[in-house]
């Protein structure tokens, strides 16, 4: 959840004008996966691509995807009607560019730390555990503030964007963490730096939902409880590796018969190439390789001296005794003249 919309203009809603800022993102981009040694996580990478994808809307996707206002999280039509495209799709979309800018940055920084330390596979299970967590705990917030008198949350309130999951993962990043940060003038230990700008993003931009932002917080307090209270594997990075395993299957197929084909070509060449090279005999008196079906020297017209090889009769005595190098000379001279 990010930035919230009140009932009267989450209509119309679409991608103003650049500011510049998407070149900004790119480049970031670029730098963290084009430099020399970069991990490149790739779920990192395809969480940006797919709300960029959102975000700009090109050519056919424009017509394909949902407009904002039918994927707004708002709780009363999630309860009410049971609308799951706000419950899941609302992380996805931005309002602005500068809302898309910040929330990719911190995606980018937050995701390549965490997906490093704990797997591409550990990853995505959690920003999966952290959506679902975040936005139905941000239902169940606003459901207790509608029973205490307070409506707004639950009837007015349309919010979008990928903040929930976002401080939730800035939970998990500094939940052992010694280190203090720096925030806006204030030097506070990092374990509680989402606390600290969850209070002062209400303050600077009071139009964000507090309620999103905060059930992002408790959502990667839960996850790191769940985490501790169960020790055995993890069932949603058992699912996401039987699905990549089952998609990746006919690549990694191919793959191997590739690399099968490629050694028995090898094989092949290097067993012709060997009885190729047994197959030739070599001159004794000039060297030169000749064809396993001959008996005569191509080059200087020497008998085969092959012991296993039979003498033919019509050779001649001089052809089975040693040549002079003169010898040797004038029949190369006579071989290449003809």
């Amino acid at each position: 959840m990010g930035v919230g919309m009140s009932s009267g203009r989450r209509r119309g809603i679409g991608v103003g004008p650049s500011s510049g800022m998407l070149p900004l993102l790119a480049l970031q981009v670029l730098l963290e996966y084009g430099r020399a040694g970069a991990s490149r996580p790739p779920v990192t990478a395809a969480l940006i691509a797919a709300n960029a994808l959102v975000y700009l809307r090109p050519g056919a996707l424009d017509g394909f995807l949902p407009p904002l206002s039918r994927v707004a999280f708002n709780p009363h039509l999630i309860i009410q009607y049971g609308d799951m495209t706000r419950f899941f799709l609302s992380a996805f979309y931005h309002l602005s560019e500068t809302h898309f800018f910040y929330n990719m940055t911190s995606l980018l920084w937050k995701g390549i730390q965490l997906e490093t330390s704990v797997g591409s596979v550990g990853f995505a299970s959690m920003v999966a555990a952290l959506l679902g967590l975040s936005q139905g705990i941000t239902l169940l917030l606003s459901k207790g503030l509608l029973l205490f008198g307070n409506e707004t949350a639950y009837y007015d309130q349309y919010a979008v964007g990928f903040s929930g999951v976002l401080f939730g993962m800035k939970i998990v990043l500094n939940a052992w963490s010694d280190d203090y940060v720096f925030l806006h003038g204030m030097v506070i230990p990092a374990k509680y730096a989402a606390w600290a700008e969850l209070l002062l993003i209400q303050a600077f931009i009071p139009g964000t939902s507090f309620i999103g932002h905060l059930g992002g917080i408790l959502a990667g307090l839960s996850y790191l409880w769940l985490k501790r209270s169960y020790s055995g594997p993890d069932p949603l990075a058992l699912l996401i590796s039987g699905i990549a395993n089952v998609v990746s299957w006919p690549v990694k197929f191919a793959q191997r018969l590739l690399r099968s084909g490629r050694r028995q070509g090898s094989r092949v060449g290097r067993r012709a190439s060997r009885e190729t090279d047994q197959g030739m005999w070599r001159c004794s008196a000039c060297t030169y390789d000749n064809s396993p079906s001959a008996d005569i020297c191509e080059m200087c017209n020497s008998t085969r001296e092959d012991p296993g090889f039979p003498q033919r009769q019509h050779l001649q005595a001089v052809g089975n005794s040693a040549l002079s190098v003169d010898e040797i000379r004038r029949r190369r001279l006579q071989r290449f003249d003809r």
